[in-house]
């Protein structure tokens, strides 16, 4: 078929990983998404070239760079109109891939390199970071200045979103670790398993996912492990959130970068860049569910998950089941069953590409693009498959899809938002002060746990009698202790205020 010159078309990628941990000659971030970008190159079969039009960065957090972005591309030689950065958010990688795809469609950009990376298992090991001989975090970058100019600023090109309430963030419910674990237990809830039987159905799943990572070079651990070595509790595998051990968390220390690179089907060819390096983004959809997780209708549905997921598939002229390459985001194993449910995917299905955060590495912002990277070689192998990639971000609450294949979308890249219909759907009002008073059901907790395994704080969500949600952050470690054995879920309390049990 003959191809529109501006068709986006992704032709390289490229990851890196170094287990160098010590101080003198460990890589900083930039270092290794250097190797990151200079691999996609050379996986194009071409040169890396002295001028692109955008170098984008997914934002980091392991290392402080003036512009990340100009200083990746003083690293690779390359020079480029724009040097750009995105907020926060395990959707970003595939947010760019979507709004590159769009620019190079509409004509604005021709070529871009995407990248990511992330050093902080460095970071966790080396304690003072005074110690690293990396670019000076003050704000003039050693790589950059070799440039020999002023560093210029980084554009934003992501718009952002908060993620937190002013009451989140006044009772101190703020992290990814105390959220995904309530989402596990509304999971359970709702789907009426035993506590022992869902903590096997997910440590299965999590088993499945060590698998995929024992077999990737890229992985951080290549370890396989069985659900029952996944469910054991030790000191190397202690309880961090109820129910989730250790293993089922995310693993940010790790130090791993990728990159793509993405031009219009013109540029590829006038590069001379083979065919059978080409892979192709047929559609994509970015969406969030309502932005604070305070208001959310339930905590064991994922509205926009659904709707996204369908306009992607819907964009592609595809189905759930044309698509045999699935990645789900999978920073906790309730992550993975809110998006498979929404999908309408089994859970006994491979769900990953990589191994999943846990595994093959979590390296913050920027997990996604390693699973784009690694479709991209799944589908040159399988060029009759499709791939569906499910990025997220916050509290299950940003997301962004993309279909990829390495035939051409019949209809061109296409991108559409559902944003209007995720608004539309069921939303909860919050009680706070001393009007969260009266009696409530449990609706989803956890408990926290201290680094020697004991339980030390409850966090839950209760649903009032009228139907406001409510939140309890209690440091009783005897109410914590009570929570974390048999379930709690639909058990009746009576609330103080905002944050508070009055009983239990």
């Amino acid at each position: 078929m003959s191809l529109h010159p501006r068709t986006p078309v992704l032709i390289g990628q490229g990851q890196a990983i170094d287990r160098d941990t010590q101080p003198t000659t460990a890589k900083h971030p930039v270092a290794l998404m250097i190797d990151a970008v200079n691999s996609a190159f050379q996986d194009a079969s071409i040169r890396t070239p002295n001028y692109v039009d955008s170098v984008r960065v997914v934002r980091l957090l392991s290392w402080k760079y003036a512009n990340a972005a100009h200083a990746l591309a003083v690293g690779c030689g390359m020079s480029a109109q724009q040097y750009a950065t995105t907020p926060h958010g395990g959707n970003m990688p595939q947010t760019l891939v979507n709004l590159s795809a769009r620019q190079i469609a509409d004509g604005e950009l021709h070529m871009v390199v995407l990248a990511g990376g992330e050093c902080a298992r460095t970071r966790s090991v080396v304690k003072d970071a005074t110690s690293l001989p990396w670019p000076d975090p003050s704000g003039t970058d050693s790589v950059s200045a070799e440039s020999g100019g002023p560093v210029p600023a980084a554009a934003h090109i992501v718009d952002d979103l908060a993620l937190l309430n002013d009451e989140e963030q006044r009772l101190g419910i703020v992290l990814p670790v105390q959220y995904y674990p309530m989402f596990e237990s509304a999971i359970r809830a709702a789907a009426r398993r035993s506590i022992a039987d869902h903590d096997r159905r997910i440590a299965e799943l999590w088993s499945r996912f060590s698998a995929v990572a024992s077999r990737n070079p890229f992985a951080w651990s290549r370890t396989a492990m069985t659900a029952d070595e996944v469910l054991a509790v030790s000191p190397d595998n202690r309880m961090i959130g109820l129910p989730y051990r250790k293993v089922m968390n995310s693993n940010n220390q790790v130090n791993l970068a990728a990159a793509l690179v993405m031009c219009s089907v013109e540029k590829a060819e006038s590069l001379g860049v083979p065919r059978d390096r080409w892979v192709f983004p047929w559609s994509g959809t970015d969406c969030h569910e309502h932005q604070f997780v305070s208001n959310r209708w339930s905590f064991a549905d994922t509205p926009a998950v659904r709707l996204g997921g369908e306009r992607a598939l819907q964009l592609a002229g595809l189905g759930i089941d044309d698509v045999s390459l699935v990645d789900l985001y999978s920073c906790f194993p309730s992550a993975v069953q809110l998006g498979a449910q929404s999908l309408g995917l089994e859970l006994t299905r491979q769900l990953t590409l990589t191994g999943g955060l846990s595994f093959a590495g979590g390296p913050w912002n920027n997990y996604v693009m390693h699973a784009i990277a690694t479709a991209m070689m799944r589908l040159r192998e399988q060029p009759g498959e499709r791939a569906l990639v499910w990025a997220n971000g916050g509290y299950a609450t940003k997301h962004a899809f993309g279909t990829y294949a390495a035939t051409p979308p019949p209809g061109g890249f296409r991108h559409e938002s559902p944003q209007s219909e995720v608004d539309a759907s069921p939303k909860r009002e919050l009680a706070l002060g001393d009007d969260a008073r009266g009696a409530a059901t449990i609706e989803a907790y956890t408990v926290m746990h201290d680094r020697s395994g004991a339980p030390e704080r409850l966090i839950a969500a209760t649903l009032l009698d009228d139907g406001r949600r409510a939140w309890v952050n209690s440091a009783d470690v005897g109410l914590a202790t009570e929570f974390a054995h048999e379930e709690h879920v639909g058990r009746r309390v009576t609330m103080r205020r905002s944050g508070e049990l009055a009983s239990a």
